[in-house]
């Protein structure tokens, strides 16, 4: 594989665990504030393998890519550890969520609310697949896809350096 597809592959791997998250959502899965900062990265990541698919500079992006994909993997690496209580995590979404300085005066007084809370709490497991969380899974899966822009861009420097080593002097 070239390194553009190889690129590509990556940016797709973002784009299939994109997918995966708006499908446990819509299966009832409600995502936690972590859960949404995770998805972010892979957009980006997906924009960058669309630049790339449509001829911008490769090595730019490449490093675009693999900044993203190594990004949402230490979020969710962060996020599993505030869910096996390894650490603490964001007040807002952790514990019993109740972080008074984010707090509207509906959520202060609840006969003022009209509806229940949507509150999604971060240090919850809501779905697990061989004892590892969501975020567990994504931590994984985008540190492979990280690896995966890495190596590329390993291969265009290489490329580039070959390129270079042969031309006449």
């Amino acid at each position: 594989m070239t390194g553009k597809q190889l690129g590509l592959l990556a940016a797709g791997g973002s784009a299939v665990l994109l997918l995966s998250a708006f499908i446990f959502q819509a299966l009832g899965y409600a995502p936690c504030a972590m859960c949404i900062w995770q998805r972010y990265p892979h957009a980006v990541a997906i924009g960058a393998g669309v630049l790339l698919a449509i001829g911008f500079a490769p090595l730019v992006l490449l490093a675009v890519g693999a900044a993203s994909a190594a990004t949402t993997a230490i979020i969710g690496v962060y996020h599993t550890g505030v869910e096996r209580d390894w650490w603490q995590g964001p007040t807002s979404c952790t514990g019993s969520g109740l972080d008074l300085s984010s707090l509207t005066g509906s959520d202060l007084l609840p006969s003022a609310s009209s509806g229940p809370s949507n509150l999604v709490m971060c240090d919850e497991v809501a779905w697990e697949f061989l004892t590892l969380s969501m975020a567990s899974w994504n931590a994984i899966w985008s540190a492979v896809l990280a690896w995966i822009w890495v190596l590329v861009i390993i291969r265009v420097i290489t490329h580039r350096q070959s390129l270079e080593a042969a031309k006449p002097s």
